[in-house]
C-alpha cells in the first residue's frame, strides 16, 4: 500500500470531516476507527449555520437537510409559564442557513462516511492505533492492530480525531488540562404518554438542572437529555456513554421538571460524565489533534460536534496543501495558532452557560429556581426581537470567531473594503458575476481557493486549482482570497499579481 498523505484516526464527525476536506483538496487519505461498527447512540443533536457553510463546500448539506428538522419549534417551560419559540428563518441574511438545524450525530456520520465511500475512501473499522513514531522530515510511522493482523504503516501526516480518551494525544505526550464537572448528563430514548406537543423541542431550566426532550430519539420517539449532580456509582469513562439509568430515575427527572409525561417504554439510556479540558497543543510535528481529542466541554450551546467539524475543515485543507506543495510552515503552524484560541473561547463560553444551566452551586440553583421564572413574562418580548435572537445564534455558532492574528491572515496596502477582514468568515450576500446576480457563497461552494476581484482589478494568470471570480458590481481594483474553509486569507485594495502569488505560496496553494 502506498504512503497516504493523511492517516485519520477516529471516524466520528471530526475525523470524517477531516478526511473529506483533505480528500476534496487533493490528498490521499486513509481512515481507521477502533470501533467494529458505526452504530452508536447520538450525543449531539444540533448543527449550527457556520458548520453547515463548511459542510456545503464538501457537497453533503443537501443530504443532511433531508434528514434534519430545519423548522424547529421549542417550548420553554419556565415555572408555570410555557413560551413558544420558532427557530426558523432567523434574521441572518448573510448565510444560506438562517435557522437552527436539528439533526442527529449518527445521521451526520452516516452522510459523511457515505460521501467518502462514494469517493473511494472507506472507513476501516475494528482497526486500533497502538504505537507512533516520527522523525524530522520523515513520514509518521504508526502501528495498527485489527482482529487478524498487526500492520506497520507510514503517512505524511496523522490526524488524531479519536475522542476524549485519545490514544494519539497520549502517545504524542500532549498534556490534557482541565477538570471534571460535578454534574453528569442522563440520556434516554423513550416513548412518552401525556400532554407534550409532538415534534417540538421541550426545554426546562429547573432548580436542579436542565431537561431537554427532543423528538429525535433513535430507539424510540423521544430523546431525553437531562443534567443532574454526579452519581456515586464509581468512575466512568469520559467521552463514552456509561451504564444505563433506571426508568424510575428518568421519570423522576421529568416529574421534577414539571413536564406532563409518563415514560411508557425506554429501550436505551446512559449516564455520561462531563469534563472541561484543552490539549496543551493541537500539533506535535506531523501529528495533529481535532475534535474531542483536542478539547472537551459540556453540552451547553451544542458546541462539541460543531467545534470538532470546524477544527476538521480548518485542518484538512492544510494537510492536503502541505502534502502537495511541500510548504509546511507557517501553513501547518497556523492550525494550532487558529483553532486552539477558538477552542479556548468555546470552553469559556460553554463553562459559563453550563454553570447557569446545570450547576448545583447555590447561586445557579437560585437563578434557575427563582429569578428565571420571575423574568419569564418578559421572555416573549425578548425572543420577539429577531435580531437579538439571531445574534445569539451567531455567537453560539462561532460566526463571530476569527483568526485575525493568524500567520495566514494578510491585509495588504492599500487597505480594501471588499468583503471581510483577513481571518474572518466571509459573509454571504448578493453579487453580480458573469452577467448574473448570484449569492457569494454559491460562487465559493466548491473545494479550493477562491479569488474575488473587483470590477477594475488586473487580470490574473490561470493558476491551477485557483478559482477566480470578478464581481462586476464592486467598483475598484481590489482582490480578496477565500480559503477552503470559508475564511478570508488575503485582502488588498490594489490587486497585485506578484504579491497575491506570494500569499498563495505561503498558504501552499502554489508550489
Amino acid at each position: 500500500m502506498s504512503v497516504p498523505d493523511v492517516l485519520v484516526v477516529g471516524a466520528g464527525p471530526a475525523g470524517l470531516a477531516t478526511a473529506l476536506q483533505a480528500q476534496a483538496n487533493g490528498a490521499e487519505v486513509r481512515v481507521v476507527d477502533r470501533r467494529p461498527d458505526a452504530g452508536r447512540p447520538s450525543r449531539a443533536m444540533v448543527v449550527h449555520p457556520r458548520t453547515l457553510e463548511n459542510l456545503r463546500v464538501l457537497g453533503v448539506t443537501d443530504e443532511l437537510m433531508e434528514r434534519a428538522d430545519t423548522r424547529p419549534r421549542a417550548e420553554l417551560h419556565l415555572g408555570g409559564r410555557c413560551v413558544s419559540v420558532s427557530m426558523q428563518e432567523l434574521a441572518l441574511p448573510d448565510t444560506a442557513f438562517p435557522h437552527l438545524t436539528l439533526v442527529r450525530q449518527r445521521d451526520v456520520e452516516e452522510v459523511l462516511a457515505g460521501t467518502l465511500a462514494r469517493r473511494g475512501v472507506h472507513v476501516e473499522r475494528g482497526v486500533e492505533l497502538t504505537a507512533l513514531a516520527q522523525a524530522s522530515s520523515r513520514p509518521v510511522r504508526a502501528v495498527l492492530r485489527s482482529e487478524d493482523r498487526t500492520e506497520q504503516v507510514e503517512a505524511r501526516f496523522l490526524a488524531g480525531c479519536d475522542g476524549q480518551a485519545s490514544t494519539v494525544r497520549r502517545l504524542a505526550g500532549i498534556s490534557w488540562r482541565g477538570a471534571p464537572y460535578r454534574e453528569e448528563v442522563v440520556l434516554a430514548d423513550v416513548e412518552l404518554d401525556g400532554g407534550l406537543d409532538p415534534g417540538v423541542l421541550h426545554a426546562v431550566a429547573g432548580r436542579d438542572g436542565l431537561v431537554f426532550v427532543f423528538a429525535l430519539g433513535e430507539g424510540a420517539s423521544w430523546r431525553v437529555l437531562a443534567t443532574r449532580p454526579l452519581g456515586d456509582a464509581g468512575p466512568l469513562a469520559f467521552g463514552q456513554p456509561g451504564p444505563p439509568v433506571p426508568v424510575q430515575q428518568v421519570q423522576r427527572l421529568l416529574d421534577e421538571a414539571g413536564l406532563p409525561a409518563t415514560v411508557a417504554a425506554m429501550p436505551w439510556s446512559a449516564r455520561v460524565p462531563l469534563q472541561h479540558r484543552l490539549a496543551g497543543s493541537f500539533r506535535s510535528g506531523g501529528l495533529f489533534l481535532a475534535g474531542d481529542a483536542a478539547h472537551a466541554q459540556s453540552p451547553a450551546g451544542a458546541q462539541g460536534m460543531n467545534t470538532g467539524i470546524q477544527d476538521a475543515v480548518n485542518l484538512g485543507w492544510k494537510l492536503a496543501y502541505a502534502a502537495r506543495s511541500g510548504h509546511v510552515d507557517p501553513l501547518l503552524a497556523s492550525y494550532d495558532a487558529e483553532r486552539r484560541p477558538a477552542a479556548r473561547l468555546v470552553l469559556a463560553m460553554t463553562h459559563l452557560i453550563f454553570f447557569a444551566e446545570a450547576s448545583s452551586h447555590p447561586a445557579a440553583r437560585l437563578l434557575r429556581g427563582r429569578l428565571v421564572p420571575l423574568g419569564a413574562p418578559a421572555l416573549p418580548l425578548l425572543l420577539g426581537q429577531r435580531r437579538l435572537l439571531a445574534e445569539g445564534v451567531r455567537v453560539l455558532g462561532q460566526m463571530r470567531f476569527g483568526y485575525r492574528h493568524s500567520p495566514l491572515s494578510c491585509e495588504a496596502a492599500p487597505r480594501s473594503r471588499l468583503g471581510a477582514r483577513p481571518g474572518d468568515r466571509l459573509p454571504d450576500g448578493d453579487v453580480r458575476c458573469d452577467g448574473t446576480t448570484r449569492r457569494l457563497h454559491d460562487l465559493t461552494a466548491r473545494p479550493g481557493m477562491h479569488v474575488l476581484l473587483a470590477r477594475d482589478a488586473v487580470e490574473l494568470p490561470s493558476w491551477q486549482g485557483i478559482s477566480v471570480h470578478r464581481l462586476t458590481d464592486r467598483a475598484g481594483r481590489d482582490a480578496l482570497v477565500v480559503r477552503p474553509d470559508g475564511v478570508v486569507g488575503y485582502r488588498s485594495g490594489e490587486a497585485d499579481t506578484v504579491e497575491l502569488a506570494g500569499w498563495l505560496r505561503l498558504a501552499g496553494a502554489l508550489s
